[in-house]
C-alpha cells in the first residue's frame, strides 16, 4: 500500500511538473498578453486536479490551490517580500468572501436547502416506496425485473444519491429472485441514476449546473441565461444519452459479455441470498402513499415550467396550440428567460410546502418527524453548498491570474475548435474518475474550459462552446 501511494504521488508530481515546464517553455512564444496572463496562471486549476487525485478531498484541494493562487498574484513581482506574502494570503482569503458577497451566488445557494428537505420528506414519508410497491407485482421475468429497476431509476430523477439507495435496496429482492447478479443490479442503478439526474430539467444537480453556466456567461459577456445554456447542451450530452440507450438495449436483447457475463454465470450457479428487509415492511415505516411523491414532484415541475413560460414570454410566442408541444418553441421560451434561478428557488419552496402538506394530511409523518426531515435535508446540502463556494472562489482566483487568457493564447492557433470538446471530455472523465466526485469535477473544469471554448469560437457563443458544456457535464458523470 505504501509503495502504491509513493508511485501515485511521484507520478502525479511528475505530471504536474511536466505540464508546468511545458507551459513555461511555451510562454515566450505567446503574444504581448503573456505579461498579463503568465504561464503560472495554470497552477491553481492544475494543482486542484492533482491534489484531488492524491487526497480524494476536493474542498481541501481547492482551498490549497486558492491559497497558492493568491500568493501567485503578488509574490512573482516582489519575491521574498513579507508584504507581498501577506498581500497574497489576503487575496486568497477574499476570494470566498467576494463569492458570498455576490447576490447571484446567494440565489443559487438559496435553492439548495428546500430541494434537499423536500426530497428527504418524500423519501421518509414513503412516497417512492409506494411507487415501487405498485410496480413490483408487474415483475414476473428476469427481463421485467431489470426493466423495472431501470424504469425506477428514471422515475426517481430528482436526486442520484437517494435514487441509488432506494432503487437498489428496494429492487434487490426481485432481482435476487430471478438470479440477477448484484453486479448487474449495481450497474443498472448506477447507469440510470446519475445520467437521468444530470439530464433532468429540474433536480438537485440543476441549480449547480445552471449556476456555473450563468457565472461563465456573466464573465464572458454571453447574453444567455444559464438555464438556456443547459438546454442548449442537452443535444450534445452523448455519454448520458448513449448510456441510457445502452441500458435499455441491453435489457431488451439480454447480451452479457466480459466480467458481467462471469458475474451472471456465477449468479445462475449460486443465486444471491437476500437478507435485506425492506424498510416498507417494518413497523416504523409510515404507510406508503403515492401522492406523497407525485404531488410535490408534480408541483415542482409545474411551478417551474410555468414560471419559465411566463418569464420567457411564452404566451406571446404561441403561434398555434400545437406549438406548445414543440421543442423549438420551448427553446425560444427558455432562451428568453432572465430569472431562471429565482424561479427555481420559488419552485423548490413550493414543492417543499406541498411535501409537508402531503405528509401531514396523509398522516405519514408527524410534525416532529417533518421537522427532523427538514433539518436532515438541510444538513445534507451543506457539502454541495461548500463545493459551490469553493468552485466560485477557484473561478475568482483563476480570473485574477487570467488563466483562461493564457490557455486561449496557447491553444487558439494550434487546436481545431471542434477537437477541444473531446479533450475536455477526456480530462473531465479522468478527473472525476481520479477524484470520485462529479460536482468537484464541474467546479474545477467549467471555469477554465468554457472561456477557452468561447475564444476558440471567435469570442462568440457558438457550437464549440455548447458542445464543451455538454462534454464537461458528461465527463463529470463518467468517473
Amino acid at each position: 500500500m505504501k509503495r502504491r501511494t509513493l508511485v501515485k504521488t511521484t507520478a502525479s508530481a511528475a505530471i504536474f511538473a511536466g505540464i508546468c515546464a511545458l507551459a513555461a517553455l511555451s510562454a515566450p512564444h505567446q503574444t504581448a498578453d503573456t505579461q498579463a496572463a503568465p504561464w503560472y496562471s495554470i497552477i491553481p486549476p492544475l494543482m486542484t486536479i492533482v491534489l484531488a487525485f492524491l487526497t480524494r478531498n476536493v474542498l481541501l484541494s481547492i482551498a490549497i490551490a486558492i491559497t497558492m493562487g493568491g500568493l501567485l498574484t503578488t509574490l512573482p513581482s516582489d519575491p521574498g517580500s513579507a508584504g507581498a506574502l501577506l498581500a497574497g494570503l489576503r487575496a486568497a482569503l477574499f476570494y470566498p468572501i467576494d463569492t458570498l458577497a455576490d447576490v447571484e451566488n446567494l440565489k443559487v445557494l438559496a435553492f439548495v436547502p428546500p430541494i434537499f428537505a423536500m426530497v428527504e420528506i418524500v423519501v421518509v414519508s414513503g412516497g417512492f416506496t409506494a411507487i415501487l410497491q405498485k410496480l413490483l407485482p408487474l415483475v414476473k421475468t428476469k427481463r421485467s425485473a431489470q426493466a423495472a429497476t431501470a424504469l425506477m431509476g428514471l422515475v426517481y430523477f430528482i436526486d442520484d444519491y437517494s435514487n441509488a439507495i432506494i432503487v437498489g435496496s428496494s429492487m434487490r429482492p426481485a432481482t435476487d429472485r430471478f438470479k440477477i447478479s448484484r453486479e448487474k443490479l449495481a450497474f443498472l442503478v448506477d447507469a440510470t441514476s446519475a445520467p437521468i439526474t444530470s439530464l433532468a430539467a429540474i433536480s438537485t444537480w440543476i441549480v449547480y449546473e445552471v449556476g456555473l453556466f450563468a457565472d461563465a456567461a456573466q464573465t464572458l459577456g454571453i447574453e444567455r441565461d444559464g438555464y438556456a445554456m443547459f438546454f442548449d447542451s442537452l443535444a450534445f450530452r452523448f455519454y448520458s444519452i448513449l448510456m441510457l440507450g445502452f441500458v435499455f438495449g441491453h435489457i431488451l436483447f439480454g447480451c452479457d459479455f466480459g466480467p458481467m457475463k462471469k458475474a451472471q454465470d456465477e449468479a445462475e450457479r449460486n443465486p444471491p441470498l437476500d437478507t435485506y428487509v425492506p424498510a416498507a415492511s417494518t413497523n416504523s415505516q409510515p404507510e406508503a402513499r403515492i401522492f406523497n411523491a407525485i404531488v410535490p414532484l408534480g408541483g415542482l415541475i409545474l411551478f417551474h415550467f410555468t414560471g419559465l413560460w411566463i418569464d420567457g414570454g411564452g404566451p406571446a410566442k404561441i403561434t398555434s396550440f400545437s406549438s406548445i408541444f414543440q421543442w423549438q418553441y420551448w427553446r425560444q421560451v427558455i432562451g428568453g428567460t432572465e430569472n431562471s434561478i429565482l424561479i427555481l428557488i420559488y419552485a423548490s419552496v413550493f414543492s417543499l410546502a406541498l411535501a409537508v402538506l402531503c405528509a401531514g394530511l396523509s398522516r405519514s409523518l408527524r410534525i416532529s418527524a417533518i421537522i427532523k426531515c427538514i433539518i436532515s435535508g438541510t444538513k445534507k446540502c451543506l457539502l454541495p453548498c461548500l463545493i459551490f463556494i469553493a468552485a466560485w472562489s477557484l473561478k475568482n482566483c483563476c480570473g485574477s491570474l487570467n488563466t483562461d487568457r493564457f490557455l486561449t493564447n496557447l491553444l487558439s492557433g494550434s487546436l481545431p475548435p471542434l477537437v477541444f470538446p473531446a479533450i475536455v471530455y477526456l480530462v473531465a472523465s479522468a478527473t472525476s474518475f481520479a477524484t470520485g466526485t462529479s460536482w468537484g469535477t464541474m467546479a474545477i473544469i467549467i471555469p477554465t474550459a468554457v472561456p477557452i471554448a468561447f475564444a476558440l469560437d471567435g469570442q462568440t457563443y457558438g457550437l464549440t462552446t455548447v458542445i464543451t458544456l455538454g462534454a464537461v457535464l458528461d465527463g463529470a458523470i463518467f468517473g
